[in-house]
Parts: structure tokens; sequence; C-alpha cells
């Protein structure tokens, strides 16, 4: 594979094509004035010791010569590799709740920022896994498919809002049956789903969701966030709360109880989430129990740099340039030389 690491610099090749077209211009502007000199043959026995094809060559290796030194700035690197090599580590797939109600602020500053400082530490804390991300509030799709890049991962998180799903309410059940489908095919992995929601489920169906999952060798854990007495929650940009058709506050509180039966049935753990630091903390240990599999994944090899063989030929097209002369040889002048003087007798 070629790539370039400068290849901006190959925009030089347009001031080589300018030059290019200047030199065929004035070479058409000298004919057109030979012409108005006289005859044609003439002329040309005239100019015994003008070589036709020598300039012309010579301005060919200029530009050839050129031509390298510019590639060879702009750096070309061959001999890129796909390397597959094997790492300790789990897949984890992280289903992150954005319905409305993670906007409540019993845990500061709210559900949703506090769960995402979770999401953060507990990826700055892997090494060889592999995480995907999921966002689900009535609907749940994929923000980051699986993956061992970790930088951009927190990236896409800090964009995470609930605007970003226009179906509001909770769906579980979606959100851990497309996680299942999230994972990697390869085999002998300890994989996990971490769901982290306020535990108001407004489907239904998580509890076998959970279960299929099992099944399928993943596990299912439960990060219940929030209040069991419950929260207001509040509208963005503005100092009112959610209220219902009646004129009620609406208020969110958090479901333990539906929480641990989704993580018994998901064969993993419920860990509830409040202002302290103990969440993360169990959170940590659970991933360490986890069993630490082989992933297999793919590195890429580092780029070869080939810049010497066209600085190597641009310095061998420079010295042709140089050895060649412009004029006719000494041969061809001494062969015009008789030709005229049996003319002339």
């Amino acid at each position: 594979m070629l790539r370039f690491e400068y290849p901006e610099y190959l925009y030089i090749f347009l001031v080589l094509i300018f030059l290019i077209l200047v030199h065929y211009y004035a070479a058409y502007r000298r004919r057109n004035k030979l012409k108005s000199f006289g005859d044609k043959g003439l002329i040309k026995d005239l100019l015994i010791d003008v070589s036709v094809w020598k300039p012309e060559l010579k301005f060919w290796l200029c530009i050839l010569s050129l031509s390298m030194f510019i590639i060879a700035y702009a750096r070309p690197q061959f001999g890129t590799k796909v390397d597959k090599r094997e790492r300790m580590g789990i897949e984890a797939i992280i289903a992150l709740d954005v319905s409305n109600s993670m906007y409540a602020e019993d845990v500061k500053p709210n559900r949703l920022e506090k769960a995402k400082m979770m999401i953060s530490n507990m990826v700055d804390g892997m090494k060889d896994d592999k995480v995907g991300l999921i966002v689900f509030a009535g609907q749940a799709f994929t923000q980051i498919p699986i993956t061992s890049d970790y930088v951009s991962a927190k990236m896409f998180l800090e964009t995470i809002l609930p605007s970003m799903i226009s179906v509001q309410g909770t769906d579980i059940a979606e959100a851990i049956r497309l996680g299942c489908k999230s994972f990697t095919q390869q085999e002998d992995v300890a994989k996990a789903i971490f769901l982290i929601t306020d535990g108001e489920d407004n489907e239904g169906g998580a509890i076998e969701a959970a279960k299929d999952a099992v099944k399928a060798g993943i596990r299912v854990y439960l990060l219940g966030i929030g209040d069991p007495l419950g929260a207001p929650i509040p509208i963005p940009g503005t100092n009112q709360y959610i209220i219902d058709d009646e004129g009620n506050t609406v208020v969110s509180k958090l479901n333990e109880e539906m929480c641990r039966e989704i993580a018994r049935a998901g064969n993993g753990s419920y860990i509830f989430v409040d202002n302290s630091t103990s969440a993360q903390k169990k959170l940590s240990e659970q991933m360490d129990k986890l069993s630490k599999s082989k992933i297999e994944s793919q590195i890429y090899s580092e780029y070869d740099e080939q810049f010497q063989g066209f600085i190597i030929l641009g310095i061998l097209f420079l010295i042709l340039d140089v050895f060649f002369l412009e004029r006719s040889s000494h041969r061809k002048l001494f062969s015009n030389l008789l030709k005229n003087r049996e003319y002339v007798k």
C-alpha cells in the first residue's frame, strides 16, 4: 500500500505542468520566428551545430529530476501490513439509558452525567479489553461498535444526550438484545453487558432478554442509578420540571427490585449508584472477576520510508542532464561542413 506523509507537497507538480506549457509555447514562438527569416531548408543548413532533439531531451531530464525530488519530499511510504496478535481481555458492551428521567438530579450533577463519569473511569481502567456503547430509551441504538480504541469511545461518550433518541420511554429488553448482537464472533472470550439505568422499564421483557443472553454465554450487569424515593425531572434550559397530563410534577424513582431481578436473570450483579464512589469500586471488582481470555486484535505495522530511491533517481536524471550537450556532435558538424563545401563547388 502506498501513502505519502506530506501529500500536500504533490501540488508542486502543478508548477511543473505550468513549466511544460511555457516550454512548448516558447518552442512554438521560436519556430514561427525562424520561418519568417526565409527557406526552412536553408535555415537548417545554416544552423549546422544546432540539435533538434537534445534540448528537448535535456528539458525532460530536468523535469524528471524535479519530479523525483518532489515525490521524495512528499515522503512516500510503502509496505504496511496487518499483524494479528492475541491479547488478554474481555468484551464489554455498555448500555446507557438516555431517557428524559436521566436528567433527574438525585445523583449529582444528574443521573446521566454521573453515568458518563462512571463509564469514562471504567474505560480508563481498561487495557486489553474491547468496549462498545449502546444508548437506549424507547429504542436502542449502537453509539460505538465494539472496539479497543478507548480514545474514540470516550470522545463519543461526551456527545450523548436524551435528545438523540426521539422515542422516549425505557426499553431495557431491546437494549439487551442489541447488546447481544454487538459482540464479535470470537469464542472463549468473556462477554458482558453493563446496563446503566434508573430501572423504569416501560416495555417489559427485560428478564426474558437477560435469560437469553446467558444462554448465549453473555452476562448482564445492572447499575441502578438514582434515588428509590424519586426526584423530579428538570426540563433542560429552564427552571421547570416535567409534568403529566393532569399538571402534576413527574417523579422518577429508581426501581431497585426490577434491577436486581434482571441482574439475577442475567447471571450478573446489581450495583447501586449514588453520590459516593462505592459503585465505581464495585464495578471494577466485578470486571476483575470476569475471566480474562485471549482476544484477537489487529495491529498495523509502521510504514517503511521509500524516499531514498526517488532521491537517487532524481540525482541520476540530473547527472544525465549535465552530460548531454545542446549542440550537435562534432561528427555531425564535420559531415555537414563537407556537405556544404561540395554544394559550393
